[in-house]
């Protein structure tokens, strides 16, 4: 079955420096490239790499950045039929990556801002053969809250991941079937610092009390948390040495939705999802970071 992504499309301009800026600092980097991103768009590359019919639904703009954006999509097996060209600049993401692999981001909506109730009849249109629907924050909360009121409607699978970190609408939270902070937005949410497993499951808690059905803490390293009605556990993450962390938490959503999208058990989309996200933390680049099915179900039979 199809998975359906709304959400962002952006540039990525990625700097590689020796460390993080401090405020007000001035550093001279190693390295400068563009590569396509956006959660959205990431999420979406990383479906159609493991083999899922996958259509994206959002905006770019009528700039260069805009045509370099549906190329990329196109080019991974992406139906880009709903993305609709809008005047003006597509979205960038502004990103900084140390020698150790941490990132900061800072993100320009360009077309991304534009996105509105406009939308929502493609969406529509999308979701009549769609399994599942994937969300995220890059795009006006307005919008996120009417798609995911589309998916419920038809009984689709919506997953969730809440960002960039920002107060949520309390019915977003019960219209979400699967929510996946990572440490960071799981402790925006709920005021509880996330720093072990312990602190993570209370905060996957706190979130299924205000609606989600199940509560996934993405925990980089250490792995993957997941909170439901049958108790919580924790998944130990694939060992892998990192080059650039910028889409992991993408690639988990992506490989988590097809596992799930091909019947397979939950406990088994958490190890896909695991792989996923692991493979492209040894690649740099957002969508060029993400896997194809074959190099997921090679670590997962080395993982098992």
């Amino acid at each position: 079955m199809t998975i359906v992504v709304f959400g962002s499309i952006n540039m990525d301009l990625v700097v590689r420096t020796p460390r993080l800026p401090a405020p007000g600092e001035t550093l001279t980097g190693h390295t400068f490239f563009t590569a396509p991103g956006g959660k959205g768009a990431n999420q979406a590359v990383a479906c159609a790499r493991l083999g899922a019919p996958t259509r994206m639904v959002g905006r770019i703009g009528d700039d260069l950045f805009g045509e370099q954006l549906r190329i990329s999509l196109r080019s991974a097996g992406v139906s880009d039929d709903e993305v609709l060209s809008t005047p003006g600049p597509s979205g960038v993401a502004l990103i900084a990556v140390d020698d150790t692999a941490e990132n900061t981001i800072v993100i320009v909506p360009g077309a991304n801002g534009a996105v509105s109730s406009a939308d929502i009849p493609r969406l529509e249109r999308a979701l009549d053969a769609a399994r599942t629907l994937l969300l995220q924050l890059e795009v006006p909360i307005a919008t996120v809250v009417a798609a995911a009121r589309a998916a419920r409607a038809r009984g689709i699978t919506v997953i969730l991941d809440p960002a960039p970190a920002l107060p949520l609408p309390e019915e977003l939270y019960t219209l979400a079937d699967i929510l996946t902070p990572n440490e960071s937005e799981a402790a925006t949410l709920t005021g509880i610092p996330v720093r072990n497993e312990q602190s993570a499951a209370a905060a996957a808690r706190a979130l299924r009390a205000r609606g989600a059905r199940t509560v996934i803490v993405k925990l980089g390293a250490r792995g993957a948390l997941a909170v439901d009605s049958n108790g919580e556990r924790l998944w130990p993450a694939f060992p892998v040495t990192p080059v650039d962390t910028v889409a992991a938490g993408d690639a988990f959503n992506g490989g988590l939705a097809v596992a799930l999208s091909e019947g397979r058990s939950f406990e088994e989309a958490i190890q896909w999802g695991l792989a996923a996200g692991a493979l492209s933390v040894t690649k740099p680049g957002a969508q060029p970071s993400m896997p194809d099915r074959a190099e997921l179900l090679a670590l997962l039979r080395v993982g098992s």
